[in-house]
């Protein structure tokens, strides 16, 4: 099977041909179709990521495809099972073994695709607005990075959620894509002074910010007194600092999320929400923003786009050529 690898930290990625994997006690293989990109594959290139795998290894945080073989101590009902995975890396493989628990049935109305786009965007966002931020309705909830994976899903749901959205990106073809998934209010970061574009929209109760730098500094400004603000990654590369005396004449609750860690510490929350997430898509209530499909052969191009931002929504890799 053809695999998209790391050899040594910091080396660019190459594809190559591995023996096809076995599924151990606790496993499923999964026949990949699709693997969904995340800045997190970026991290764990250069091993800044939390979860630092031994080279070489295989990237891809979220594949998506069918279980065709099963290890020890689990059923054979799986076999044939649509799922996508949470699989922290191997999904840039047209293979690869996963435990059983960090496979997510799929309903049959949703595309491999839509799959490999769907886990960790929409299960941050809405495990991070409903379960930390307590988002209520009528609240504005200011998104930093709107037309980007997360930032769409957070549009998405925070509308549902039944919030008054304002969307932060750059450009006017990625304030558009914002504004299609629910955002009320546009601001171009390339302006300048997002805290004065914001106080003047009356400020924000939660900030989800998945980009980090200065644009953090400016929207923990513009937050109102008892907000809350959600740390969710930092796409600029650089990590903000915040006054913590501004955070407590302000009420202000900093929250830091990493959606991954929920397997541990709380995983019927994660569950539950992935439930809640997948039951308003049947519906046709949230629809994953694909902004580019490439092929495994291409898959250090879809990298480079990732890394260059200049991509909205998700960036999926296909397996099929």
């Amino acid at each position: 099977m053809r695999a998209l690898q790391i050899q040594s930290i910091g080396a660019e990625p190459v594809l190559v041909n591995l023996p096809l994997p076995q599924p151990g006690t606790g496993e499923v293989r999964v026949r990949i179709a699709t693997c969904g990109l995340n800045f997190a594959d970026l991290l764990m290139m250069r091993g800044e990521y939390q979860e630092r795998p031994t080279p070489p290894f295989t990237l891809g945080f979220e594949p998506a495809g069918t279980i065709e073989a099963v290890g020890a101590g689990v059923a054979e009902t799986l076999l044939g099972t649509r799922v996508a995975v949470f699989a922290g890396h191997g999904g840039l493989a047209e293979a690869g073994c996963f435990a059983q628990h960090r496979c997510l049935a799929l309903p049959d109305a949703m595309g491999f695709e839509e799959a490999a786009a769907f886990q960790i965007a929409y299960g941050t966002s809405h495990l991070a607005l409903s379960l930390r931020a307590r988002l209520l309705p009528g609240e504005t909830l200011l998104v930093l990075g709107a037309a980007g994976g997360v930032g769409l899903s957070a549009v998405e749901i925070g509308r549902r959620m039944g919030a008054r959205v304002i969307a932060v990106a750059r450009g006017p073809e990625r304030l558009a894509v914002a504004e299609a998934a629910g955002a009320a209010h546009l601001i171009d970061s390339a302006a300048g002074n997002i805290k004065g574009a914001v106080r003047a929209l009356g400020g924000a109760d939660v900030v989800y910010d998945a980009v980090g730098g200065d644009l953090a500094r400016q929207a923990m400004a513009a937050t109102n007194p008892g907000g809350r603000y959600l740390l969710i990654g930092f796409a600029s590369g650089k990590v903000p600092e915040f006054a913590a005396n501004h955070l407590l004449v302000k009420n202000i609750t900093l929250h830091g999320f990493y959606w991954g860690g929920y397997q541990k510490l709380s995983p019927e929350s994660l569950a539950f929400s992935l439930q809640t997430l997948l039951g308003w898509y049947v519906l046709g209530a949230l629809h994953p923003h694909i902004g580019k499909v490439l092929p495994l052969s291409r898959a250090p191009e879809a990298l480079s786009l990732l890394r260059d931002r200049a991509s909205t929504g998700k960036i999926v890799v296909t397996m099929a050529e």
